[in-house]
C-alpha cells in the first residue's frame, strides 16, 4: 500500500513539475506548483518526517506560493503574451521524447532491480522531528539555507524591478 501510494503522489508530483515548466499561464503553473508541492508533502509523510512535510504545506504552499501569486498579478501580462507559443513544436516534441526515453529507462532499472533489493537505511532518532531537522539545518547546512535565502529576496527584488520597468 506504501509503495502505491509512493507512485501515486511521485507521479502527481513529476506532473505537476512539467505543467509548471511547461505552461505559459503563470497562474496555471502556479497552481500547478502547489500540486508539486502538496504531493511532495505526502511523500515526506511517507518517510517519517511529519514536520518536514507540515512546513513544506504551511511555508511553501502557502506563504510562498501567495508570495508567487501576487508577484504575478503584479507583473501584468497581456493575453496575447500568455496564448500557447506554436514555434518548435517538432524539437519540443522531440526534447520530450528523449525525456520520456530516459525516465523510461531509469524506471526499467528500477523496476529490474526491485524494491526488495533496497536495503533497509536505519532511521535516526530525531529523523524528521523539529529537534532534527534545526540540528542538521543550523549544523551543518546554515550556509547553503542563507544562500538560499539570499537567492530568493534578489529573485523577488527582480520580479518587482521588471515589474516596475514594464509599468512606466
Amino acid at each position: 500500500m506504501q509503495s502505491l501510494l509512493f507512485y501515486i503522489f511521485a507521479a502527481a508530483a513529476l506532473a505537476g513539475a512539467i505543467v509548471v515548466v511547461s505552461n505559459k499561464n503563470p497562474v496555471a503553473g502556479a497552481l500547478a506548483l502547489v500540486l508539486t508541492l502538496f504531493s511532495t508533502a505526502v511523500l515526506f509523510i511517507l518517510l517519517l518526517a511529519h514536520f518536514v512535510a507540515a512546513i513544506q504545506v504551511l511555508v511553501y504552499a502557502g506563504a510562498i506560493m501567495v508570495l508567487f501569486l501576487f508577484t504575478v498579478m503584479f507583473l501584468n501580462l497581456r493575453e496575447e503574451s500568455l496564448r500557447f507559443d506554436d514555434q518548435n513544436i517538432p524539437l519540443k516534441l522531440v526534447i520530450l521524447f528523449v525525456v520520456l526515453i530516459i525516465f523510461g529507462f531509469l524506471a526499467g532499472i528500477g523496476f529490474k532491480k526491485g524494491l526488495s533489493m533496497v536495503e533497509a537505511v536505519a532511521i535516526e532518532e530525531n529523523f524528521g522531528t523539529v529537534q532534527g531537522v534545526g540540528e542538521i539545518l543550523f549544523k551543518d547546512y546554515l550556509l547553503p539555507f542563507e544562500l538560499t535565502s539570499v537567492l530568493i529576496v534578489v529573485a523577488i527584488i527582480g520580479v518587482v524591478v521588471i515589474a516596475k520597468r514594464g509599468s512606466d
